[in-house]
C-alpha cells in the first residue's frame, strides 16, 4: 500500500466503524448578519456599492496615512505595487507592461470593490466605505482619469470610463 492512499484508508476504516458518524460537530451555521459581513460584492454596473462619498483631497489624505508606505508617493509603486502610471506599456511588445490601475484595469468598481476588501494590507477591511470612495477618487485622479474636484460615490463611480475599458472580453453566455 502506498503512504498516499493510508489516509484513504484511515478514512474508510473510520467510515465502517461509525467514528465518524459520532464525531463533534465543529463551528455553527452560520446567521444573516454573518452572510452579510462578507456578501460585499460591487458588480462592474455598481450594485453593491454602499452609501458614502469621497473627494480626491479627502483621498490624498487617506492614501498618505495609510496606503503611501507600501505604494509610494502619488502611487509610484515602491517598495511595492504601482497604482499610476504604465500608460502604452500594454500594447508594447519590447518592454514589459506595466498594468496599473489607470493602464489595466476595465472598471473603477473593482478598485473599490478590492481597496474595501483587502486594503491596507496589515488591516483588511478597516477602511470606511467614505475613505474607500476618496482613495479611489484619489487613486482615479492620479491616472488622470477624473478630475482633481471629482466626487465618487454609487452613482459616480460606475460611470467612470476606464482607458482599457475595452481591453477586456465578456465571457460568452455559455461559458458562465
Amino acid at each position: 500500500m502506498s503512504s498516499r492512499s493510508l489516509p484513504l484508508a484511515g478514512f474508510f476504516a473510520l467510515l465502517a466503524t461509525g467514528a465518524l458518524a459520532q464525531a463533534p460537530k465543529f463551528g455553527s451555521p452560520a446567521s444573516e448578519a454573518d452572510i452579510a459581513a462578507w456578501n460585499i460584492e460591487i458588480s462592474p454596473d455598481g450594485a453593491g456599492l454602499p452609501p458614502g462619498a469621497g473627494t480626491v483631497a479627502g483621498g490624498e489624505k487617506v492614501f498618505v496615512e495609510k496606503c503611501q508606505a507600501c505604494h509610494g508617493e502619488k502611487g509610484a509603486g515602491k517598495p511595492n505595487d504601482q497604482l499610476a502610471g504604465g500608460f502604452g506599456t500594454l500594447a508594447r511588445p519590447d518592454q514589459p507592461a506595466v498594468k496599473t490601475v489607470g493602464s489595466f484595469w476595465p472598471y473603477a468598481t473593482t478598485l473599490f470593490d478590492y481597496t474595501r476588501r483587502a486594503m491596507p494590507w496589515t488591516a483588511p477591511k478597516s477602511l470606511t466605505d467614505s475613505e474607500v470612495y476618496a482613495v479611489s477618487a484619489y487613486i482615479l485622479n492620479l491616472n488622470g482619469i477624473v478630475p482633481a474636484d471629482a466626487v465618487m460615490d454609487a452613482k459616480s463611480l460606475p460611470k467612470v470610463a476606464m482607458p482599457n475599458r475595452e481591453g477586456f472580453s465578456p465571457f460568452p453566455r455559455s461559458a458562465r
